[in-house]
């Protein structure tokens, strides 16, 4: 049976960035080329929301640093243009968010790299 509140993701959507730390201040993305961060509000949300949930299973954690929602956006910060107050208490180096969207929404990963 068909539920017209399911939303369907027609389209794969990639989204990959790498992790810029920010002393003091906290973590910028810097997207790969070609990645593709949504347009709709809704979707932007969504991303957002998996983003949030990847950094905290990866164990970053909330800087101190209270979040300026004029210029803290999600749009922002998937464009890479807004520091985000996250930190990661033990690691530095090179790390890789890497979302997908299926049929399910987005589900995002954090990925160490080497140094």
């Amino acid at each position: 049976m068909h539920n017209p509140k399911l939303r369907v993701y027609a389209q794969r959507m990639t989204y990959v960035a790498r992790i810029v730390e920010v002393p003091g201040s906290g973590l910028r993305l810097e997207p790969a080329e070609g990645s593709v961060a949504p347009d709709q509000p809704t979707e932007v949300n969504l991303l957002g929301m998996a983003v949030a949930l990847a950094l905290g299973a990866a164990g970053y954690e909330h800087h101190s640093e209270t979040r300026d929602p004029e210029l803290q956006t999600l749009d922002a910060l998937l464009a890479g243009e807004a520091v985000m107050p996250w930190r990661h208490p033990e690691e530095s180096g090179d790390a890789v968010l890497v979302c997908e969207t299926g049929t399910a929404g987005p589900q995002c990963r954090v990925e160490r790299r080497p140094a």
